[in-house]
This record gives C-alpha cells, structure tokens and sequence, in this order.
C-alpha cells in the first residue's frame, strides 16, 4: 500500500473496512444471511420494475413511483452488500480511495433519491384518496416524470458536494475504517485536517433533507386521516388504514435509523450501534420495500397472475 507520511497522518491509497466482526466461526452464517437477503432483494426489486413496465394495468402514477422506488432499492443494495459478501472471507478487507469514493456517491446519491421518493409517493397518495376524481388530472405524466427526475437531480447534486468536500482531504490518521462500508462520518473521523465544513454541510443538508421529506409525509397523512375518518364504508376504512400502517412502518424505521446516524451529534462515531442501524436501510429496508408496498396489493399480484399465465400459454 502507498502511503507518505506527514508526522502522524498518511495521504492513503487505500482503506481497509473493519466489517462486522473478526469471528471466523460467524463467516459462514453471516454470508448465508447476506446472501439470501441480496438474493431475494434483486429479484424481488428487479422483478417489480419489469412487472410494472410489462403490465399495462399498472401504468399509473403510483406504480411508476414504486417502478423507480424498486431500482433505487436494487442500486443502493448493489452498491453496498457485494463488497460485505467479498469482505467476509477476505483477509485482505482492503478497498482503493477511488473505489470507496464511487461507493459513498453512489450509495448517498440512492439513500437521498429514496428519501425523496417516499415524500413523493405520500404525496400521491394524498391526491389519490382526498381528490380521486382529479387523481389523474393533476398527478399527469409529466408531473410524474418532473417529480422522479427532480429526486435523482436533488440526490446527484447533494452527494457531488459531500463528495467534493472528502476529495479535498489531504491525509488521514488512518486508513482503517470501523464500518462495513465507505460512509462519510467514519470517514470524517479519520481526517487530520479540519473538516469542521464537512461536518456542518452533512448535518445541515441531511437535517433539511430529512424535516422536508417527513414534513411532506406527515402533512399528507393527516389530510388522509381526516379523509379517511370521514368514509362511510367501514371496509373503505380498514384497508385504507391497513396501506397506511405499512407504509408508515417502514418510513419510520428507514428515518429513525438515518435520523440517528446523520443528525446526531455523535454521528461520527460509528461503532456497532450505528452498524446494525445502518444494516436496516441499507440491506433489509430495500428487501422489504416489494413485498410491503406492492406485494400485498392485488392489483400487483393479479398482474403477475396474468404475466405467468401468458407465458405459460404462449409455450
């Protein structure tokens, strides 16, 4: 590894990923979990976002957003949990900067994008169930397309700053990073330099980032809510709510993890809490974002019902 030596910080050229645990006895049972959950997370997201571009049924507003929700999903996964499976067995946990660099843009420019997503898909579901006479007026196709791109642009710009500002650190304390991953706040806490500027963007763009996300959520559920309370239907009533809950269920474990990890003053300290806090959005939350948001649906299942038995006929 090349390193120069500035007293007692190195410019690196590699950084080396503590990962989960040093227990050979765990190697196995670790890369079997992983494993399975990478598994069922591409076929499960990847299957969506075919199903839903396949299926003329589900050419809606809402399905276009769980169309880009599930790629977010397969591409943040992808980015993160192939190098936790090669780490696990390696000796050698070594990762270059420049690879690490492109993990933490990556990964920050899907974690963002999906944040965002969330806020737009409670959004749509408020004109959906408060104005479904409009629905299709005022959620058009264009609006669609501008909402999406404006969650890929708002992501890309945000990790090509945060970005920017690591690239400009010169050395580091060292190049060992106690995370299974390259995250900017273990990052930050290797620095030599003052990345006092570092640390207030990250704090002050995830902070905003978060407040207007959950702001739009939590506004657009309470019109629901009122909406909902006012249906006669006492069927209407229960499967509005039934949505509702899983949807909020997962918001709320995807934002408390992030929330407790960026926005928290101890948010460069990354040790074992933060790990299996991060291990939910990063690794379990993209696994369960199909199966609660589009499994349970019919329309879904009964679109896949279709696609299998045309196929099954066609042969």
């Amino acid at each position: 590894m090349e390193q120069v030596v500035e007293g007692n910080c190195t410019t690196v050229a590699q950084f080396i990923l503590l990962g989960f645990s040093d227990v050979p006895e765990l190697s196995a049972f670790l890369s079997l979990v992983f494993l399975l959950i990478y598994g069922v997370t591409v076929l499960a997201n990847l299957g969506m976002t075919v199903l839903i571009k396949v299926s003329s049924q589900l050419h809606t507003p809402m399905y276009f957003f769980l169309s880009h929700l599930s790629f977010v999903d397969f591409c943040y996964s992808s980015t993160i949990v192939p190098k936790i499976l090669a780490n696990i067995f390696k000796k050698n946990k070594a990762i270059s900067f420049l690879e690490c660099m492109i993990q933490f843009y990556l990964f920050c420019t899907c974690v963002v994008t999906e944040v965002f997503l969330l806020a737009v898909m409670a959004y749509d579901r408020f004109v959906a169930i408060c104005n479904p006479l409009l629905y299709l007026a005022i959620m058009s196709p264009e609006l669609c397309m501008l909402l999406v791109s404006g969650c890929y642009l708002c992501a890309s710009v945000c990790s090509l700053v945060h970005l920017c500002l690591a690239l400009e650190i010169p050395s580091f304390k060292s190049n060992v990073i106690n995370h299974f991953f390259c995250d900017l706040p273990p990052l930050l806490s290797l620095a030599c330099s003052d990345v006092t500027v570092n640390k207030v963007l990250l704090f002050v763009v995830a902070t905003f980032n978060e407040s207007f996300s959950i702001v739009t959520i939590v506004t657009s559920y309470l019109f629901i809510l009122v909406t909902i309370l006012r249906m006669r239907s006492v069927e209407g009533r229960r499967k509005a709510f039934s949505t509702c809950a899983s949807h909020l269920a997962t918001i709320v474990v995807f934002h408390g993890t992030i929330l407790s990890i960026y926005c928290s003053s101890t948010s460069d300290n990354s040790g074992e809490a933060d790990k299996v806090a991060t291990v939910f959005y990063t690794v379990v939350i993209p696994m369960l974002n199909p199966l609660i948001y589009s499994l349970r649906n019919k329309d879904v299942t009964g679109a896949l019902r279709r696609v299998v038995s045309s196929k099954i006929y066609s042969q």
